[in-house]
């Protein structure tokens, strides 16, 4: 069985001022710098074989954080990215609701499709091994969706820097 704590990157610029950050690279604010500080004390006695991170910037920052803490490395997949907006990234999002979404906006079957490749590749490549992997909002739930067999609006939203626990076998 592996074990994969699934984590969100902390609080961003673009989180603050409601901006639909999608697959941009974000940067993270001090209070989301200060988030991933705190996490990373709350796992610092957990014995991580992996760590892996979303290629977007403000994953791998906060992955950085907590890897930095157990002397290792951040491994970086774009498995972990969030969903792809289209055009309604770069939007403020209070000004999205109730529109359409535009056709280039990633499905939520591709979205699904590339948290099964995340957690059948994480399975695969770490197996009875302990892994930290820091996402995004809607990817993380995705995951948790595929791994509990459940739709996307039955996962509860997590918040910046939070952390779950699944296990994959």
């Amino acid at each position: 069985m592996t074990k994969i704590y699934l984590v969100r990157h902390g609080e961003t610029v673009d989180n603050v001022n409601q901006i639909m950050q999608g697959q941009t690279q974000g940067e993270l604010t001090p209070a989301g710098l200060q988030q991933a500080r705190r996490l990373a004390d709350e796992l610092a006695g957990v014995r991580f074989d992996a760590f892996l991170a979303s290629d977007l910037k403000r994953s791998i920052d906060t992955c950085a954080v907590i890897a930095s803490r157990h002397g290792a490395t951040v491994v970086t997949t774009p498995l972990l990215r969030e969903r792809d907006w289209g055009d309604f990234t770069g939007r403020y999002i209070p000004d999205l609701r109730g529109l359409d979404f535009p056709a280039n906006v990633e499905s939520l079957d591709a979205l699904k499709s590339r948290a099964r490749e995340f957690l059948d590749r994480v399975a695969r490549r770490y197996p009875g091994q302990t892994v930290l992997a820091v996402g995004h909002g809607i990817i993380n739930k995705a995951i948790q969706a595929v791994h509990y067999g459940k739709s996307m609006p039955e996962i509860p939203r997590m918040g910046n820097a939070e952390v779950r626990v699944l296990d994959v076998e």
